[in-house]
């Protein structure tokens, strides 16, 4: 099927190269590492007219010879090492990049997802920012843990010590300031807590030790804090960039479910800016918010027809039931293990849904019951990526009936299960008289 193909083992330090034996008289090679060796890998593939190339993903070392493949304009096929490795004999690198050379000469490997170059770099800025802001929250605890060595009591009384009164009071403790009563006059005026009662949570043992400690955890989260600006920044001119060749959008964007600012959010309009790219707002469906759409897209691309059916795109994102059947009775049907960005912001989305009152909510609570959380979860999450799928790729607006509406239609489906019993037995199912 790919008479030119051919294959790599990628390596810390060098990449052993494998192409047919009709291609070049020395049909496997060595080559390191360095950027300048990598040029001269494609230059050879290309002289000798190789057209698609497999590898394995291993870790992050085959993120550079990709990139400079498919700069040169090869196909380049990213191989699951889950697919490749269950073979015995297979001891060296050499005979690993013969192995996949002929695999995938004869079709046998199937190529991993990876989007385009452009959703690929927004994927990238996004991930930083959120490791960025797990950074944050390390020092968020220990700015807390300083405060209570000095028995500050301030997370007792404000319901987040990152909000503005608390700012205002760790930037005052660390400016020099120790009288509660000036202290608590930082008070906000949307704070539940009364002035007496934080000027009481602030009277506090300082010790130079422990000062020091919150000064550190406050100048490193300022730090954190201004990076992750600029990672907004970053991601905002590439969804301006993306939108740009769009077609443009007759439509106003419709009005937002929920318009209370969460923690934590970007520094921009993110559901305008993805109306104008997408031309459908996907924050209509239930669980989803400006940051979980974007980063589903950022994740899954644009591009939905990369998948068939929705039925393949929920088998990717591993929501999908097992299929393990032999003899004719079903072994196992558990959904397989993965470690998908995508399908953990589903599940986490699910649960969210869980608590609302919408019709994925009750069908989120009567499986719950049923059959357990964990596997409730799963199912709503598979629910919620076929909308998802559907939106993106048909353009489908998701309108909730409502949980009432669910459990009526639930409640009608058990009645007539109930009939047909009830006749199957030759009895006749009667209202209880009012």
């Amino acid at each position: 099927m790919h008479p030119y193909a051919a294959a790599i083992d990628i390596g810390a330090k060098f990449h052993v190269v494998a192409v047919g034996p009709e291609r070049d008289p020395e049909p496997v090679r060595s080559f390191g590492s360095f950027t300048q060796e990598l040029h001269q890998l494609a230059q050879w593939l290309k002289h000798i007219g190789s057209t698609t190339i497999a590898m394995e993903s291993t870790g992050v070392y085959w993120v550079p010879a990709f990139e400079v493949l498919e700069a040169y304009g090869f196909e380049v096929v990213l191989v699951n090492t889950r697919e490749v490795r269950n073979v015995p004999g297979r001891k060296t690198d050499v005979s690993d990049a013969q192995w996949l050379q002929r695999l995938h000469a004869y079709g046998l490997l199937r190529a991993s997802f990876r989007p385009r170059h452009d959703i690929a770099t927004l994927r990238a800025y996004l991930r930083q920012r959120e490791r960025l802001l797990e950074y944050v929250a390390a020092h968020i605890q220990h700015m807390q843990k300083a405060l209570m060595q000095m028995n500050l009591q301030l997370h007792h009384v404000v319901q987040d010590v990152t909000g503005a009164t608390g700012m205002k009071i760790i930037r005052s403790i660390v400016a020099g300031e120790r009288n509660p009563e000036e202290l608590a006059r930082h008070r906000d005026v949307r704070c539940k807590a009364s002035i007496g009662t934080i000027r009481d949570a602030l009277l506090g043992n300082y010790q130079d030790e422990h000062v020091f400690e919150l000064t550190q955890a406050l100048a490193l989260y300022d730090f954190y804090q201004t990076q992750v600006a600029q990672c907004d920044a970053r991601i905002e001119l590439i969804l301006r960039q993306l939108h740009a060749n769009a077609t443009p959008v007759s439509t106003p964007l419709p009005a937002a479910r929920r318009r209370s600012r969460q923690s934590n959010d970007f520094s921009f309009d993110v559901s305008a800016e993805l109306y104008s790219m997408l031309g459908v707002d996907l924050t209509q469906i239930p669980g989803f918010g400006p940051y979980l759409a974007l980063k589903l897209v950022a994740e899954c691309g644009t591009d939905m027809s990369r998948w068939p059916t929705v039925k393949h795109f929920t088998s990717w994102l591993c929501l999908a039931p097992g299929n393990k059947i032999s003899g004719g009775k079903v072994l196992s049907s558990k959904t397989r293990r993965s470690s998908s960005k995508a399908a953990a912001a589903l599940r986490l989305a699910a649960v969210t849904i869980g608590k609302t009152d919408t019709a994925l909510g009750g069908f989120y609570r009567r499986l719950s019951a049923r059959i357990g959380k964990a596997k409730a979860v799963a199912a709503t999450a598979r629910k919620v990526a076929v909308l998802f799928y559907n939106t993106l790729r048909y353009g489908i607006e998701y309108v909730d009936p409502g949980a009432e509406y669910y459990e009526e239609r639930y409640r009608q489906r058990v009645l007539n299960n109930l009939i047909r019993r009830a006749e199957s037995l030759g009895f006749v199912l009667q209202a209880k008289p009012t």
